[in-house]
C-alpha cells in the first residue's frame, strides 16, 4: 500500500476538530490526519505561521470556511510544502464592508456574553434549512463554539475581516484541487466555488446536494467519499 500522506484539516470558525470527527475517523487508510488549531492569533498571516510550525515538511490540506482563508494564506507562505489542496465552503474573495460590519457586531455581542445568542442566530445560515431541528447536530456546533470561547470568536472574526484578496494567486496553485461546497450554502454560495475551480488549473468542482455551509457536518460521508478519492487520485 502506499505510504500514507499526513492531512492537515483546518476548521471554520468558531468551530474545532469536531467538526471533522466523521474525517478523521473515516480517512485513516489513506491518510494520517490531523486538525490544526486556529485560535490565538488575530490574522490569517499568523494562523498560517502557527499551522506551519507544527506541520510536517509536506502534507495534504483541506480547509473549510475559514479553514480555507487560512489554507490560501499557507499556499502563500510556504507553497512548496502543500502536496494537494482541498477548499471547503469558503471563498477567495475578501469581505465585504457589510460582511465586516456584521462580525462587528457580532464581537460586541459576544463580548457582552451572547456567544451562544450569536451562534443560534447564524445558525440559518450555517446549515441547510432541514437541519435546522436536528438536535446533535446544533448542540455540537453550539459546544464548538463554547469551547472557542469568546476572545478567539474576536480574534478568529478579526483575521477573517482582515484577510487579503486570494483571487491574484489561484493561477499559481500548481498541486491537484478539489473545491468542495453544499449546494445551499447561503454564506459562500457555489458560484463563489465554481469562481476558485476556474482560477486554480486543474482543479476539481465537487456540489454536495442538500447541504448547507458546513458540508464536513451536515453530509460527513459525502464529504469524506471526496476526500478520499482526491488523496488517493488527486
Amino acid at each position: 500500500m502506499t505510504e500514507r500522506l499526513p492531512l492537515i484539516l483546518l476548521p471554520g470558525m468558531p468551530l474545532d476538530a469536531a467538526l471533522w470527527e466523521h474525517q478523521t475517523q473515516h480517512l485513516g487508510e489513506v491518510a494520517d490526519a490531523a486538525v490544526g488549531d486556529l485560535t490565538g492569533h488575530d490574522s490569517v498571516a499568523a494562523l498560517a505561521r502557527a499551522v506551519l510550525d507544527s506541520a510536517p515538511p509536506r502534507f495534504a490540506l483541506a480547509g473549510l470556511s475559514m479553514g480555507g482563508y487560512v489554507s490560501f494564506e499557507i499556499l502563500r507562505q510556504a507553497p512548496d510544502r502543500v502536496a494537494k489542496l482541498a477548499l471547503l465552503d469558503t471563498s477567495a474573495r475578501p469581505d465585504t464592508p457589510e460582511q465586516t460590519a456584521t462580525r462587528k457586531d457580532g464581537i460586541a455581542l459576544v463580548r457582552q456574553g451572547r456567544l451562544r445568542q450569536v451562534i443560534a442566530a447564524g445558525l440559518p445560515r450555517l446549515v441547510h434549512q432541514d437541519r435546522l431541528k436536528d438536535a446533535p447536530l446544533v448542540e455540537s456546533i453550539q459546544a464548538q463554539a463554547q469551547r472557542i470561547g469568546p476572545d478567539n470568536y474576536a480574534l478568529q472574526q478579526t483575521a477573517i475581516m482582515n484577510r487579503p484578496d486570494s483571487r491574484p494567486g489561484l493561477p499559481a496553485i500548481r498541486c491537484p484541487t478539489l473545491v468542495l461546497c453544499g449546494r445551499q450554502d447561503a454564506i459562500t454560495p457555489p458560484e463563489v466555488h465554481a469562481e476558485i475551480a476556474a482560477g486554480v488549473p486543474g482543479a476539481r468542482l465537487a456540489v454536495v446536494e442538500d447541504c448547507g455551509h458546513l458540508s464536513a457536518m451536515e453530509r460527513p460521508q459525502a464529504v469524506t467519499a471526496l476526500l478520499r478519492d482526491w488523496l488517493l487520485y488527486g
